[in-house]
């Protein structure tokens, strides 16, 4: 079985957890691909990910580098699994304790595999892009309100004056959009959700609407400069936009697959990772 790797070397425990996959790959006659940043951290020679075809990418890291990894197991078609080194780690499907363990239960295919929607986003006759968790339009520099129209199907919203818009799949629910006020979305639910960031009336609120919905932002009002508009993916990647150029959101056109290794439902990771519930029910 081929196992590719994506992490972030930031995470002190990364080291010592390749190590210990690397003994447990050849004890279980998995080859390991790496990105390119992780080859000198495995012992001898390896593949790189970039050239080889895997079967499952593992991420070792935080939910940033799973969703780094999970738009290349998108493109690829193949299912991503999460070992969560950093703090909160909502998407990674185990902490380190269980990593060794999740890289054998990958090898006798003992996972179960979520379908989740993602997004395709382009600006204005660019490349489409692909983002997992949400799509930004927001201001760069510059400290006010920008002046925004959004329609979903061609037909008008309104017009928002806010921090900015996020647009958010069931899975990014739980990131930014929720920081800014919007709802958290079952992964099973398939909607997507058009949040503004500090908007400038109390008659703007999150709205839910279905995952085939084609949704266009356009910014109304010049600014000085280019760089004062932005446009983030999953936090990550970032492009400049224009005044009077359309945003457009669509679902892509495959899903992310996350693997999952243990039984542990949506449900109980929101009550342990969110500390959701009733404060009576906290133990300290």
């Amino acid at each position: 079985m081929n196992v590719g790797l994506v992490g972030n070397r930031r995470y002190r425990p990364l080291a010592d957890l390749l190590a210990k996959f690397s003994a447990e790959a050849e004890r279980l006659g998995v080859k390991l691909y790496p990105e390119p940043s992780l080859a000198d951290l495995l012992p001898g020679p390896a593949g790189m990910l970039d050239a080889h075809s895997v079967e499952i990418i593992v991420s070792l890291g935080g939910d940033g580098t799973l969703l780094r990894g999970a738009r290349e197991s998108c493109t690829r078609g193949i299912p991503i699994v999460g070992i969560n080194l950093g703090h909160l780690g909502f998407l990674s499907a185990a902490g380190p304790d269980m990593a060794v363990e999740a890289l054998t239960r990958i090898s006798r295919k003992l996972y179960r595999v979520e379908e989740r929607r993602a997004l395709s986003v382009r600006i204005g006759d660019g490349a489409a892009a692909l983002a997992v968790n949400d799509a930004v339009v927001h201001k760069g520099g510059v400290a006010r309100v920008i002046r925004m129209s959004v329609t979903v199907d061609g037909e008008p919203v309104g017009t928002y004056s806010a921090d900015g818009i996020i647009v958010s799949t069931a899975t990014g629910s739980t990131a930014y959009s929720m920081s800014a006020g919007g709802p958290i979305v079952v992964p099973g639910v398939d909607a997507f959700v058009i949040t503004p960031i500090c908007p400038h009336t109390l008659a703007v609120r999150p709205l839910v609407v279905p995952a085939t919905s084609i949704i266009a932002l356009r910014v109304l009002d010049p600014v000085p400069r280019p760089e004062d508009l932005l446009v983030s993916l999953d936090g990550q990647s970032t492009g400049t936009l224009s005044t009077h150029q359309d945003v457009t959101v669509v679902s892509a056109q495959a899903p992310v697959l996350l693997a999952q290794i243990t039984e542990e439902s949506f449900y109980k990771r929101l009550t342990r990772k969110l500390a959701w519930g009733d404060l009576a029910e906290r133990t300290y």
